[in-house]
């Protein structure tokens, strides 16, 4: 496989590492699997750094005066709160070249300032962040492998944290009560768990339009998030085999929503490879392009305001697309499928994929009509996505 920086869309902040030290270490899916449940119950984690540098940091979203203080408690100073650059710069608070940056408020971190920062769907005055001075956060830094840990556990991408140093890593956090992890495991969290991705479970499936379907799960070895293979007919590969890959999406794809054409797009692959004759649709649990779904119902909402679907996607601070394509890629070698016809009007869906080194032989058209309530979101993936629609 190529180089992990090239397998995610190229508008999107990578959360990845990639330094001279990266391929000597091996990441724990388990750690950072403890990490997230922690995490997403508003609890203190531990991230360790090189020479005894520890960072504790804690998810903006839900913090409280408790959280907070106990972070203070243990570090022995004021905490800091630490945003991405899309979210400062949809703030109007500056603009930096760096991934993320330090919010330095001192006493003045206060649970009502961090809801107004953090989240756009927050009613407070703009006023009263002007006066907060920002510093860029480096990319290898803990700081900013905290933004990688609450992407990663479907909050919004913002913490609170505090570095210390620490002579014994281990036995601090033993005592503390806390979970730890490197920073590397944050990083090459994704690409790890990929790599790792192995079928557990598989069954014929008849589908509507498909009688003939076989569903594979493929599993992580940290026991993660499940993604699944559905593969119609018997797919020849040592021909170029048609494919489809689809983002998760519970409003559309389940509940038949108009806002997207989610719904729209998977059954009508489902039905194209079955007329083909045979097939893989390769569903990837990538919600909301990535985000999550409690996050893209907080994009929906400010979609409501005129907001675009990408710059909604900035606003809470994520990027436009937070989708990374290696799993596709690791399913497709456990099928043995080397060649593909790909289903998609994205053109970087074919970059990425070829960049996974998957040949792709050939770009299939795979658009539908649109409605009243998804005709700008389809504007907006045709004009700001590049999308051939």
């Amino acid at each position: 496989m190529t180089n992990q920086t090239f397998l995610k869309m190229p508008h999107r902040l990578s959360i990845t590492l990639s330094d001279s030290n990266s391929t000597d270490y091996t990441p724990s899916l388990l750690a950072v699997d403890r990490a997230l449940s922690d995490l997403r119950r508003g609890q203190i984690v531990a991230i360790e750094g090189e020479s005894g540098e520890v960072t504790l940091t804690l998810a903006a979203e839900g913090a409280t005066k408790t959280t907070i203080q106990r972070l203070k408690d243990l570090s022995g100073a004021f905490p800091h709160l630490i945003l991405t650059t899309a979210r400062v710069h949809t703030l109007g608070l500056g603009s930096f070249s760096t991934k993320a940056v330090r919010a330095e408020m001192g006493k003045a971190l206060r649970p009502d300032l961090i809801e107004g920062l953090v989240n756009p769907l927050a009613s407070i005055s703009k006023n009263d962040f002007f006066d907060i001075p920002f510093k860029e956060v480096p990319l290898q830094s803990g700081e900013n492998a905290s933004i990688g840990l609450a992407k990663l556990s479907r909050l919004i991408p913002a913490s609170i944290t505090a570095t210390i140093t620490v002579d014994d890593f281990k036995a601090f956090i033993e005592k503390e009560n806390l979970i730890g992890l490197k920073k590397q495991d944050i990083f090459g969290y994704e690409e790890a768990a990929a790599r790792s991705l192995r079928a557990v479970s598989d069954a014929q499936v008849p589908l509507a339009d498909a009688p003939n379907t076989k569903i594979v799960a493929f599993r992580p070895s940290d026991g993660g998030i499940e993604h699944f293979a559905i593969i119609i007919g018997e797919p020849d590969p040592k021909d170029p085999v048609l494919i489809r890959i689809h983002s998760e999406c519970f409003t559309g794809d389940l509940v038949g929503s108009l806002r997207c054409d989610c719904g729209d797009q998977l059954r009508g692959a489902i039905r194209s490879i079955a007329e083909h004759g045979s097939g893989v649709l390769l569903y990837l649990a990538q919600e909301g392009r990535g985000i999550g779904l409690v996050n893209k119902l907080r994009a929906y909402k400010l979609q409501d305001t005129g907001v675009d679907t990408f710059d909604a996607n900035e606003q809470l601070g994520f990027d436009a697309d937070e989708r990374v394509y290696l799993p596709a890629a690791q399913m497709l070698e456990h099928l043995g499928v080397a060649q593909v016809r790909l289903m998609t009007n994205n053109p970087e869906k074919v970059r990425v994929l070829q960049a996974c080194e998957v040949d792709v032989t050939e770009r299939v058209e795979h658009a539908f009509p649109t409605n009243q309530h998804n005709e700008p979101y389809i504007i907006a993936k045709a004009t700001k996505g590049g999308h051939y629609l």
